[in-house]
């Protein structure tokens, strides 16, 4: 239900106060809408309009009577409102505004009443319009616009919630920030636009030829410029009241401006370059937060997949490229001398993360457009100190992988991550970073954020893994890179070696032996091309869909079949799998195979341990796989399966139990029993494994099956939904 206000008094009945009255008004939200304005003129057309029911003509008699005011007028004046209302302002009644600059209105009602009213909620709403006046009110103007709430620390909690509510009943989207970075935000994003454009236009009229200049001016000038046409009275205010926030943010831009003017006089390209990019990508990205699909954004919303049962897969289709190796090739590229060149780089959030850490730190890339991308690489001392924390979404690869990267610089980084990241251990990455001299320090529990110092000597160690973990293989061969003397690691079995396969692509030099991987620090890398193949994790669920449904026969291109990732092939082939592979090749140091797979009935099957860690992400499918499957199929040796981005063990036993399977969680695995599955509704707890495993499972199963929390998909396989519908599943996005 709305809220409801008894008498609502609107002090300055322009756009932005008009807009609030008309709009709380029609929504039913007040009884009575007062209003209050200097010009006797625009409160009768207030009245005329409908936007108000009274037109106050006794200022203290309105405000006497107003259980809540809304202070709309220019900052300049505030100060002075507040004076004169102040005399007559009942105990109760809770006073709100809209100026754009609250460290300025926070001052004046200091100024004004001593000690700041409880009842005084500060507001800011990011709304406007190119016309102004009560009769360019709209009930509609704050409908999917932000609203900034500044409350403080004296501010009643009942008071805040009822003008949050109000807001909310508008519309808008209500956020809480504290005054001082609501001013910095503000300055930078709408306050430092605003004085460009006037500056622009002021000194292109200046210009002698101005009107062949205007005459001829292209739709990117009107757009920049567009925002010169407000208010200039209404701006003047705005930049007096947030004087110290616009005169930072004005001297980083020209800072920037200076950097970027001395490039173009030195036709340095590259540094031009290096702007333009990371410009375009900070453009897009800001776009994908305007809808609401950036990857910087919590997924608060529950993106619902539901699988209608039956069908069977068909075709030929290649599917997205490998995660693993898309990371690796940014991370190399950028520490390498020259252009490295990259095709089939898996544009997903993930990955682009990774991508724009390294724009983070001075690093040139160009893309990616259709899985190409090219990395100016500054060199192995090249990366400088990133303006903030380094934010890497929902990938726990490149969080791991970074710190060791990260622990030789000689500057200080802190690694960020969303709140499914942010609940994984990093303590076996911090650990022998430590031992190595490394100064890392890890968040509550061990996870994330992880804040690095830089400067500190690394030495080389010898680490004896206390787990198969290629993620913690690579961090501590990564730091190596940047150690005094020998660095190795052996692991307790065998895991995914693309680090030491494409360090050894870009020329740096990787002893192997065995379950040992060694390099020296202080060699170089020299730029590469890379191919990515198609991520084998992201085939997987597409090779279980064609071995479970009858008629079923499909071709996957151009896969990766690094030996140490074909668990997922070995285990579906002694469970009776139809799987062949053709045009086996050899790109860029990996080795890439098309796969057919046809239908053929499966069996239970005990699965080896020593192919556990060659097919530790595929689990999720394969679970599914063993619940289609005749017989009972075992798992032991995954444990660290229950530190991935969810619990996947239970994630697993609890949804394949919800669709009628008889399953058995264990410490470090499970006992499933094949036979079938019904339909249900599970959920995948935010793993993008989890919700893609269950989707191939509505193949097979006897109803519909109904998918939670399936937003992170994205994170790694960004055009799943796409194929799956081509190749024959029946799923569909629901709500």
């Amino acid at each position: 239900m709305n809220p409801q206000v008894d008498r609502l008094l609107v002090i300055g009945l322009g756009l932005i106060g008009g807009s609030f009255a008309l709009g709380l008004k029609q929504r039913g939200c007040c009884r009575t809408v007062v209003g209050y304005n200097r010009n006797q003129d625009t409160l009768d057309e207030g009245l005329r309009l409908g936007i108000i029911d009274e037109a106050a003509t006794d200022l203290e008699a309105a405000v006497r009577r107003a259980d809540v005011i809304m202070l709309a007028v220019p900052v300049k004046v505030m100060e002075s409102v507040m004076a004169q209302i102040s005399p007559w302002l009942r105990s109760d009644t809770i006073l709100t505004d809209a100026g754009s600059a609250k460290g300025n209105v926070v001052r004046a009602a200091e100024q004004v009443f001593g000690e700041i009213p409880p009842l005084f909620v500060p507001g800011h709403p990011i709304a406007g319009s190119e016309k102004s006046g009560v009769t360019a009110a709209k009930s509609d103007l704050y409908e999917r616009h932000k609203v900034i709430l500044t409350p403080l620390a004296q501010t009643d909690r009942n008071a805040l919630k009822l003008i949050h509510s109000l807001w909310e009943a508008l519309g808008a989207e209500v956020h809480h920030m504290d005054v001082p970075r609501h001013d910095e935000v503000l300055a930078a994003t709408s306050h430092l636009p605003h004085l460009l454009a006037f500056s622009l236009v002021n000194t292109l009229a200046n210009d002698r030829e101005n009107r062949d200049i205007f005459r001829y001016a292209a739709g990117g000038f009107r757009d920049f410029t567009r925002i010169a046409a407000s208010d200039p009275i209404m701006w003047h205010d705005i930049f007096l009241a947030n004087r110290d926030a616009t005169l930072k943010v004005l001297d980083e831009f020209t800072d920037g401006l200076a950097e970027l003017r001395d490039a173009v006089a030195r036709s340095d390209g590259e540094a031009m370059l290096g702007v333009f990019t990371r410009a375009k990508s900070a453009r897009d990205h800001f776009t994908k937060i305007l809808s609401g699909t950036a990857y910087s954004l919590p997924m608060n919303d529950n993106v619902i997949f539901k699988v209608q049962p039956g069908g069977k897969v068909q075709g030929q289709i290649r599917v997205a490229g490998d995660k693993s190796m898309s990371h690796r090739s940014i991370m190399l590229g950028a520490l390498a001398e020259g252009i490295t060149e990259v095709e089939g780089f898996l544009e997903g959030e993930d990955a682009l993360a990774t991508l724009q850490a390294f724009r983070d730190m001075g690093v040139v890339i160009e893309g990616p457009s259709q899985g190409r991308v090219r990395i100016h690489g500054v060199g192995m001392k090249g990366l400088k100190q990133p303006p903030g924390p380094l934010y890497l979404g929902n990938s726990g690869t490149a969080m791991r992988l970074f710190a060791g990267l990260l622990a030789g610089q000689d500057f200080d980084t802190e690694l960020t991550g969303d709140e499914s990241l942010s609940k994984r251990p990093m303590e076996r990455v911090a650990a022998p970073l430590r031992e190595m001299g490394a100064w890392i320090v890890t968040g509550p529990e061990g996870c994330p954020p992880i804040k690095i110092v830089g400067g500190q000597s690394l030495k080389g160690i010898d680490y004896q893994m206390p787990m198969a973990s290629a993620q913690v293989k690579s961090c501590v061969l990564l730091a190596g890179l940047y150690s005094d003397g020998e660095t190795s690691t052996t692991e307790p079995a065998p895991t995914r070696d693309h680090t030491e396969r494409m360090l050894t692509g870009f020329g740096y030099p990787v002893e192997r032996d065995g379950a040992t991987a060694r390099v020296q620090g202080g060699a170089k890398m020299t730029a590469a091309k890379i191919d990515v193949p198609a991520d084998i994790s992201s085939a997987a669920f597409f090779m279980v869909a064609a071995s479970i449904a009858p008629g079923s026969d499909l071709l996957l291109e151009h896969v990766g079949i690094n030996p140490t990732r074909i668990g997922v092939i070995n285990i579906l082939r002694q469970m009776g799998a139809d799987l062949t592979l053709s045009n086996e090749r050899d790109v860029g140091g990996e080795p890439v195979a098309d796969i057919r797979i046809r239908y053929a009935p499966l069996k239970g099957i005990q699965i080896p341990e020593d192919q556990v860690p060659l097919a530790i992400d595929e689990f999720p499918v394969l679970f599914v796989a063993a619940a289609c499957a005749e017989g009972a199929t075992t798992l032991t040796g995954a444990e660290e399966l229950r530190v991935k981005e969810s619990d996947r063990i239970q994630a697993m036993v609890d949804g394949l139990s919800a669709l009628g399977v008889q399953i058995e969680g264990t410490p470090d695995g499970a006992i499933i029993q094949g036979g079938g599955l019904q339909g249900g509704r599970v959920n995948s707890l935010g793993d993008h494994r989890i919700a893609m495993a269950f989707a191939v499972a509505g193949l097979r199963a006897e109803g519909e099956i109904v998918i939670d929390d399936c937003a992170n998909v994205a994170t790694s396989f960004p055009n799943f939904v796409e194929l799956a519908k081509q190749v024959g599943l029946n799923l569909r996005i629901g709500g």
